[in-house]
């Protein structure tokens, strides 16, 4: 976003991912280089990718270098297997991977509400072979279920997302429309109404939606937005969406939480990768 007006930058509030950006760092050294670079909100995936139940000295460490750092951690994934890797989620998979999900789902709400994270995303999941399409759908039901029970327990939403198609080929969300739907079985299942869309702008472009249209029609159950550029899901500038003006639609639909930002840094250390925000964008808003 070269030339961004500082003013409309200072609007925004901008949350880091720890789980793509800082990779470079141990993940306990990840939240004070966010601090030093100017931040104040993380959010992660779930640290844990071989693990839905870790010990309570690793989750207590990761909160210790959370609150030690002085950021917030704004949003958390439950766990989705091997990401980055070959998974795109637990919860609709049957077997194995199903009961990590739940064995996770209060693990992860007990972390994110001791830090006071209000925002919990579950990850839909690959289809299966041998396994009809139907049959995942009624599981993943029962397990956003279980997740947005949870999420409620601390206060916070549960995310749906979509991905793209070209990376995650065997992943069923891939409109922003069919997570939407998700979303609205979630909400009348459980009763809720805490079950909202997660919306990033990266996938949603990458599978060719009209994203001003998408932004206009789903503000009002987005939950969370995070953003890259496309192609090369790298930094605000680094390819070629208007994401400068995407942003001021998302403020005029009336979308005013966090806008997570989920690039790659380039070959260059992540420290260096926010060069296309103006002095002052991160100001005391963020």
């Amino acid at each position: 976003m070269p030339g961004q007006d500082a003013h409309t930058a200072a609007e925004q509030r901008f949350s880091v991912n720890l789980s793509i950006l800082f990779t470079e760092l141990p993940l306990l050294e990840r939240p004070a280089a966010a601090a030093a670079a100017g931040f104040s909100a993380v959010e992660l995936w779930w640290p844990w990718a071989d693990s839905p139940t870790p010990g309570q000295s690793e989750l207590d460490a990761l909160g210790e270098a959370i609150e030690g750092a002085g950021v917030r951690l704004t949003g958390l994934n439950f766990y989705a297997g091997l990401l980055p890797g070959p998974d795109r989620g637990a919860l609709s998979v049957p077997g194995a991977q199903s009961e990590r999900f739940r064995a996770n789902v209060e693990v992860a709400a007990n972390l994110a509400g001791a830090l006071g994270c209000g925002a919990l995303n579950a990850l839909y999941g690959n289809r299966v072979d041998g396994v009809a399409a139907a049959e995942q759908d009624a599981l993943a039901l029962e397990n956003l279920a279980l997740a947005a029970a949870a999420a409620d327990r601390i206060g916070a939403v549960l995310l749906v997302e979509t991905l793209n198609r070209t990376e995650s080929p065997r992943y069923p969300l891939v409109s922003a429309q069919a997570a939407v739907d998700v979303v609205d079985q979630v909400n009348r299942v459980t009763g809720l109404d805490n079950a909202r869309f997660l919306m990033d702008l990266y996938h949603l472009s990458m599978n060719g939606e009209d994203l001003p249209r998408a932004i206009e029609r789903y503000a009002p159950v987005t939950g969370h937005v995070q953003i890259a550029d496309n192609p090369g899901r790298g930094a605000p500038g680094t390819g070629r969406l208007p994401l400068d003006d995407l942003l001021q639609r998302l403020r005029k639909a009336g979308y005013e939480g966090w806008i997570g930002l989920e690039y790659q840094p380039g070959g260059r250390p992540s420290a260096e990768a926010f060069d296309w925000l103006p002095p002052g964008a991160l100001g005391p808003v963020c």
